[in-house]
């Protein structure tokens, strides 16, 4: 597909139609039986594979995957009014105030009531989001692992809005990546759920794995809003990176980012030096990766900054291309679809 009205600086370029049966409801089973598309640049040559045999494709690349943990951050309950309500936790704000999304009209001061839970409205943002502090049935104000721990009895896996259908014990699993540890996301980093247990522990004696800690915020989801790119406010997001990853980002080892969250992690470090805080970092073609040496990612939203941060590494027409290439053989798209690696 070779487009020349493709303009990197606009939104309206990242566009594309994908056809509904083309959205995947469900993760491939075995998760490794997933297609992937790979392309490499030194060749500008296009692969079709299974997720199985990517380490077939990698040099000596260094493997850097996201251990954050998807916590139960969407719960169901009532106002004090008696009307349904829908929280959606995004993050923890200091002084355990949280930042939050709620599916219906609520004010200043309205007190929300969840099963073991209640929740006061502090304040509500421009942009929609709203600050909310929590309390336990003894009406004592708790903290972000407090919470955790409520929310794992009463809360429900966040699925993506574009998964139309209700969570269910399944998902608790397939949502969640094989190394989750670090309570804090309400999305999983998608790319690493393919893996299964005997590839990874093959790859890891092959090649190295390696890991940060990125929480994945709802922001992940948002379309940019502004027909100049330079005009979007990315979203932040907290990280950390351990003193053995800093080693290998400092190092010239060839690297491969399992995922967005990964690249945008390890970029934004390599750009400040600074090793955990929030991670603001917009990448697109305008502001490409300079250290991420190869990425592995699924296909993303249209209008998106996932897509975005794949047209820094290809271009936007390469990037048009290859969706056009996986909507033609038929690839599943989005959180539960197929992946991508660009060499």
């Amino acid at each position: 597909m070779k487009n020349n009205n493709l303009n990197i600086s606009k939104t309206s370029s990242y566009d594309f139609f994908l056809p509904e049966n083309l959205i995947a409801l469900y993760p491939a089973n075995p998760a490794d039986s997933a297609k992937l598309l790979i392309y490499d640049r030194k060749t500008n040559t296009i692969t079709h594979e299974v997720f199985r045999n990517l380490g077939n494709y990698l040099e000596n690349h260094t493997i850097i995957l996201n251990d954050t943990k998807v916590i139960k951050a969407r719960i169901f309950g009532y106002k004090h009014t008696g009307g349904k309500i829908e929280l959606l936790l995004n993050k923890p704000l200091p002084d355990n105030k949280f930042l939050s999304f709620i599916r219906g009209k609520v004010k200043i001061g309205d007190i929300l009531n969840f099963e073991d839970l209640r929740a006061k409205v502090i304040s509500l943002n421009p942009d929609g989001s709203r600050v909310v502090e929590f309390y336990d049935s003894n009406d004592i104000s708790i903290d972000f692992d407090q919470l955790v721990n409520i929310l794992e009895n009463i809360g429900h896996i966040p699925l993506p809005p574009y998964i139309n259908r209700e969570d269910n014990k399944q998902d608790e699993r397939d949502y969640q990546t094989l190394f989750a540890k670090k309570d804090g996301s309400v999305a999983a980093p998608t790319a690493s759920l393919h893996f299964t247990k005997e590839m990874l522990d093959k790859l890891n004696k092959q090649f190295g794995t390696s890991f940060i800690t990125l929480h994945v915020g709802a922001g992940t989801f948002k379309p940019v809003e502004c027909e100049d790119i330079s005009e979007h406010k990315m979203h932040s997001e907290y990280y950390h990176i351990d003193n053995d990853t800093i080693n290998i980002i400092n190092s010239d080892k060839k690297i491969l980012a399992v995922g967005t969250t990964v690249t945008r992690t390890i970029e934004y470090y390599y750009r400040t030096k600074k090793q955990n805080g929030e991670c603001d970092l917009f990448l697109n073609p305008n502001n490409p990766p300079q250290r991420v040496n190869a990425i592995l990612t699924n296909f993303h939203l249209p209008k998106s900054t996932l897509i975005m941060l794949v047209a820094s590494f290809v271009g936007i027409e390469k990037t048009m291309e290859l969706y056009s290439e996986a909507i033609k053989n038929h690839y599943r798209f989005y959180s539960y679809g197929d992946a991508m690696l660009i060499l």
